[in-house]
């Protein structure tokens, strides 16, 4: 006696869905569950999940004679759910600056991030603390920050210093080849908390994480 086939799991059935839609564009309930081998019914329901979840939307087209029909889609809430190759457009982006430009472009490019990040970043301190924030508070602030952008970041108070500690960076693959990238982060900080920001640790020298220390006493 054969055994049944294994049912897919929900989100089994839902990855496969997207999948689907997004190698065939707009797909009726009826094709999808033809194309994957599932019942209507399974599909039907991942597909009202999908959409409430603003995945996939729903069109409706009219074919002739009898009812119209509704048709799904992926929407562009999905893409982040598909594979990107953001550190590969990195890496050859900046293959392509040093080809056109050399060092001295790359240091350029740096630079100019390092402004826009500074500004953005300056923006939301002085939005979330009061002009007369300590030097500690400052701290806290960024590495809430940094923490919500892939560093893992946190605060460390230890009596008159205060430490910036970021234990993952989330440029490794950019940042270990091109010392730019490390110049631009600690001018970065610097410009945040003031010129007497120290760096201790550096993962691009091998140690655990990149540490900062600030004397609150010299901060901005």
């Amino acid at each position: 006696m054969s055994r049944p086939a294994t049912l897919p799991t929900p989100a089994a059935l839902r990855r496969a869905i997207l999948l689907h839609l997004r190698r065939n564009g707009r797909c009726s309930t009826d094709a999808v569950a033809v194309a994957l081998g599932s019942s209507r019914t399974a599909v039907a329901a991942q597909l009202r999940a999908l959409e409430s979840a603003g995945l996939i939307a729903k069109s409706v087209e009219n074919h002739g004679v009898g009812r119209p029909r509704n048709l799904f889609d992926v929407t562009a809430e999905a893409q982040g759910l598909f594979p990107s190759n953001y550190e590969g457009l990195a890496r050859g982006l900046i293959a392509a600056i040093l080809e056109v430009g050399g060092e001295r472009l790359i240091e350029d490019v740096f630079a100019a991030r390092r402004r826009q990040a500074e500004a953005t970043l300056r923006q939301h301190l002085e939005d979330a603390l009061p002009p007369d924030a300590s030097t500690a508070d400052r701290v806290v602030a960024l590495a809430r920050v940094q923490d919500s952008q892939g560093y893992v970041a946190e605060a460390i108070v230890d009596g008159d210093a205060v430490r910036l500690v970021q234990h993952n960076c989330a440029l490794h693959d950019v940042a270990r080849n091109l010392p730019a990238a490390c110049a631009a982060e600690l001018d970065l900080f610097r410009g945040l908390l003031g010129p007497g920001l120290i760096r201790e640790q550096h993962i691009g020298s091998g140690d655990r994480c990149c540490a900062y220390r600030m004397d609150q006493a010299s901060g901005i």
